[in-house]
């Protein structure tokens, strides 16, 4: 019995110096390559679905240190064996700051690029803190960055990256199945890229942590208590066995070398801790090498996994429109004065809103700045959101409300029914600004803000359409004079095309007219001189030229002038004139391009004159087309802005609408529609697309009908729904009621109740209706109220407008109340455009002339006939030599009657239309007939607008409106 007592206490004090379970170690190799496996497969599984979805890491590596690039072929590899895409590129270590800055910038703007890593440690030259934060936060696949780094130092912060090395160091303690909660972990060391975050890492798992370095008293003191051991250090083997708990978990981070005469390098690679001490001691235990190196670059693989992922999930994203709040005041404040009240979102804010990317964005102050055309690269596989045209019937001189009803409606759809939607309006000219009408901004609690920007200058835009307009002019009035003053044709020719450095060389535009011409020869030297004679004279006749200089002002003494008077012009005047700078035909080239290289070529087959043979003379054949549309190179991209609710607004382009399309820009509408669309591989169920709201000048007639026949067919887009605004004062007016006159007070008619003036007035609505149907699209009335009105008048247009087949008519009052006023009319519009729709434009293009117009006036205007007057038919006939008869058609008229007189309200029939004129502009791509001469440059009123401007001392405008 004493004899089997000695022997268990033998056993129990044998046991007591044996540790209590084998220890095993923690495979980073193992576990890596499944990891890699892992994200093979999801790339391939994705790529079913997804097949341009290629993950992609950028490495920068700068210098040529051996461990570098060691470490960069082992993510290299990494990357290719995981089914990532990895470039690296190497920089020498001479490399500036600035230049590698600019490198960041570069990758960090390229979409194709979903992880970018800059291989560590940088040469001394470089600041290390400030290269690593340049890296865009969602591209940091290091986790460096100070957002990421931050966000995980927050108690359930998110990050979008953890650092490679720390996370490998969770994930091997998740495979081994180590409960963290509640349990004593020690990091040792506090490197920003190991010891703190793996510290923050172990806190958020409910670890309790302490964190030891190089001041740290009592290490082995602290050690003996922990169940979690984390070697960072840096130095090696210097955590002893005797140090740590039974049945510790020990994760080795440290990579050392030290010297091994048995090893052919003569070194050998160790940790930071002790591994023949620490293993008996251990539970699980990390070998180095093959423990977290394998897992830091297993991570980094997952990394570059998740952002390529969260780009394709964000592709998917609708935009998100944050509104800001309407303090609505009673009476309603002076719209100058709503504007300032208004503190507006940074552009930069509604940007990021929209999804446009930092790069594709020019700042011009806070509150606006121009998008760039490459986002419509990167948005080619969106679908297009609904698109929907504002329209007007037959207005007063006041103006029915057009623009203020296209801005409240974009509130009512983005803020108040999470529609995400964009207003599409053109830029105004500071003619009518400082004139009689005023801006165009939109009015009361539904404008652009700030409006004082909107209505001046804006960007530059209507600037720069003034100083490639009078490059051109100027330009062609100096080729006359060349031509006219030197006789020879020879000397002319080699001043026309001289030698550079014993060379000549033709331009692009000459070697364009050269191809007009049918003279396939790109060397001067070997011109004939019959071709010499060809090529070089243009023979301009003065009194066919077409081009006029232009002012962005409303001055009436520059509609005719005399040029050429000076005595060095030697006898070459003529008599020419100012036109408004949106009249010109680049104005309506900017708003009908697609692309810069659409308006380039347009630029060049801009029809300036005819010789004296009748043929054609274009901007290319004077040699100019190049440096127009390098003038114009800004201002082919929209400007972004905001309503006063906060809500995206694009301002592009104001071609004049007498004579053109009078709509804002072809490129406006394309990068709206793809900002608002949904992708069209999207993965998220029944997503709908946003709305994109867009308005034509005048009423339906004029505006709507150019902006189907022609702008439609310029950009290749139909709307998906009209919405007419009608007034009740504009239909007392077609009723029968007095003229109306701005500046002077309503008469009693419009601000009293009076029904039969209404009812006899609708048939102008119902007009309006009918036309608009007549090309296949569903119609919305929008009936913008005023205070004055009644419910038995709103009721009479609603009735009728419903029998004469409009969707729905809808009162609204977003003037007074911002978007809040338009909830129906945008409830409304939700609903119509869900309807189905059978576009067809009004006439087939490749029709005579004669017989578009006729079919305009007769289904748009309601007239009987028409009448060319020889002189308007001799053009015709002349366009139609020259091959420009298929062209769309713009008729210049009246826009306060369906007809050409502006005495007749309602709906006159019967009438026979007068073409007095027909002019071409070949580069928009259309030619205008005139009802009637049109002043292409207005002029000022006694008492003018500018009158009420003024600035204060502190720099603030007011009296605009």
């Amino acid at each position: 019995m004493l004899s089997r007592l000695v022997c268990l206490r033998q056993l129990s004090a044998l046991k007591k110096t044996v540790s209590p379970t084998l220890y095993h170690t923690l495979s980073g190799t193992k576990i890596a390559k499944s990891i890699r496996e892992q994200a093979n497969s999801e790339i391939q599984s994705i790529r079913k679905n997804f097949p341009d979805f290629e993950p992609k890491l950028k490495i920068l590596q700068i210098g040529a240190k051996p461990d570098s690039s060691t470490y960069v072929r082992m993510k290299l590899k990494a990357s290719t064996e995981s089914g990532i895409a990895c470039d690296v590129e190497k920089m020498p270590d001479t490399i500036t700051e600035v230049e590698l800055l600019n490198k960041i910038e570069q990758i960090n703007d390229d979409d194709s690029i979903h992880g970018l890593l800059i291989q560590l440690p940088l040469p001394k030259n470089l600041d290390e803190a400030r290269i690593t934060n340049a890296v865009s936060y969602k591209k940091d696949v290091d986790g460096f960055h100070r957002y990421n780094a931050g966000e995980l130092a927050k108690r359930n912060g998110s990050p979008f990256f953890i650092p490679c090395t720390p996370n490998g160091c969770i994930k091997l303690l998740q495979e081994a199945k180590i409960d963290l909660n509640g349990k004593n972990a020690v990091v040792i060391g506090r490197s920003d890229i190991v010891g703190t975050p793996v510290s923050n890492l172990l806190k958020n798992m409910n670890a309790t942590v302490t964190m030891c370095h190089s001041r740290t008293k009592n290490i082995p003191e602290i050690l003996s208590t922990a169940d979690v051991v984390i070697a960072a250090c840096g130095m090696p083997q210097y955590v002893k066995g005797e140090w740590l708990k039974e049945g510790a978990v020990v994760i080795d981070v440290g990579i050392n070398y030290i010297p091994d005469n048995t090893k052919k390098s003569g070194v050998k690679l160790v940790g930071d801790v002790d591994f023949e001490s620490a293993k008996n001691k251990c539970s699980y235990i990390t070998p180095v090498p093959g423990g977290v190196g394998p897992m830091t670059v297993a991570m980094l693989v997952q990394n570059v996994l998740s952002a390529a992922k969260r780009q394709l999930t964000e592709s998917d994203n609708m935009p998100k429109i944050a509104p800001l709040p309407l303090h609505l005041k009673q009476p309603v404040p002076s719209d100058i004065e709503i504007s300032r009240s208004q503190q507006p979102k940074p552009v930069l804010e509604i940007a990021e809103e929209l999804g446009i990317h930092n790069h594709e964005l020019e700042l011009f102050g806070h509150y606006k700045a121009k998008v760039s055309l490459s986002i419509l690269n990167r948005l080619q596989d969106r679908e297009n959101g609904k698109y929907v045209l504002v329209a007007g019937i037959t207005p007063t001189p006041l103006g029915e409300g057009k623009s203020t009803t296209t801005l409240g409606l974009v509130q009512a759809l983005s803020a108040h029914l999470n529609k995400p939607s964009i207003a599409n309006v053109r830029q105004p000219s500071m003619g009518p600004t400082f004139g009689v009408k005023g801006g165009a901004a939109g009015g009361g609690y539904s404008q652009v803000i700030p409006m004082d920007e909107f209505n001046l200058h804006l960007t530059g835009d209507i600037h720069a359409i003034g100083a490639a307009n009078n490059l051109l002019a100027a330009a062609i009035d100096t080729r006359i004079f060349h031509e006219k003053t030197q006789k020879k044709t020879s000397t002319f020719y080699s001043r026309l095309v001289p030698k550079k450095k014993g060379k000549r060389t033709f331009t692009k535009s000459m070697l364009n007219r050269l191809k007009k011409l049918g003279i396939n020869k790109p060397n001067p030297d070997e011109l004939t001189e019959e071709e010499i004679e060809k090529f070089a004279r243009l023979n301009i006749d003065p009194e066919t030229i077409t081009i006029k200089r232009v002012v962005d002002v409303n001055d009436r003494m520059l509609r005719q002038i005399t040029i050429g008077q000076a005595p060095t012009e030697k006898g070459q005047t003529r008599s020419t004139g100012f036109d408004i700078t949106v009249a010109s035909e680049l104005m309506a080239i900017l708003a009908l391009s697609n692309d810069l290289k659409d308006m380039r070529g347009r630029i060049g087959r801009i029809v300036v004159a005819a010789n004296y043979d009748g043929e054609p003379v274009t901007v290319e054949d004077i040699g100019c087309a190049g440096a127009l549309t390098a003038l114009l190179k800004d201002a082919i991209k929209p400007n972004l802005m905001q309503s006063l609710e906060g809500t995206p607004v694009m301002v592009h382009a104001g071609p004049f609408a007498n004579i053109s399309i009078g709509a804002s820009s072809v490129i406006a509408d394309k990068i709206a529609l793809k900002l608002v669309g949904k992708s069209k591989k999207s993965h998220v169920q029944n997503q709908e697309g946003g709305f994109v709201v867009t308005e034509a000048g005048f009423d339906f007639t004029m505006g709507g009908e150019r902006f189907f026949n022609i702008k439609c067919r310029a950009s290749g887009l139909t709307p998906d729904a009209v919405v007419l605004v009608a007034t009740v004062r504009a239909l007392k007016l077609h009723g029968g009621a007095p003229d109306v006159k701005p500046g002077q007070t309503l008469p009693l008619a419009y601000t009293e109740e009076n029904v039969d003036l209404v009812a006899k007035g609708v048939a102008n609505l119902c007009k309006q209706i009918s036309n608009a149907r007549q090309f296949g699209v569903p119609v919305v009335v929008a009936i913008n109220k005023f205070e004055t009105d009644t419910e038995a008048e709103i009721e009479v247009i609603r009735k009728a407008a419903k029998e004469a087949g409009a969707f729905d008519a809808v009162a609204t009052n977003h003037w007074e109340k911002g978007g809040a006023g338009a909830i129906d009319l945008a409830n409304a519009v939700v609903k119509v455009t869900n309807e189905p729709s059978d576009f067809k434009f009004l006439y087939d293009v490749q029709q005579s002339t004669e017989n578009k117009l006729a079919t305009i006036v007769k289904k748009m205007y309601g007239g009987a006939d028409i009448d060319i007057l020889p002189e308007a038919q001799k053009k015709i006939d002349m366009y139609n030599k020259q091959g420009f008869g298929n062209l769309p058609i713009c008729i210049a008229k009246t826009q306060y009657s369906l007809s050409h007189d502006a005495s007749l309200k309602g709906v006159p029939t019967g009438f026979t239309f007068p073409i007095r004129d027909v002019r071409a502009s070949i580069g928009a791509g259309y030619l205008y007939a005139l009802a009637a001469e049109i002043q292409t440059i207005p002029g000022l009123s006694t008492y003018a607008g500018y009158m009420n401007v003024e600035i204060d001392d502190n720099g603030e405008i007011e009296g605009l409106f």
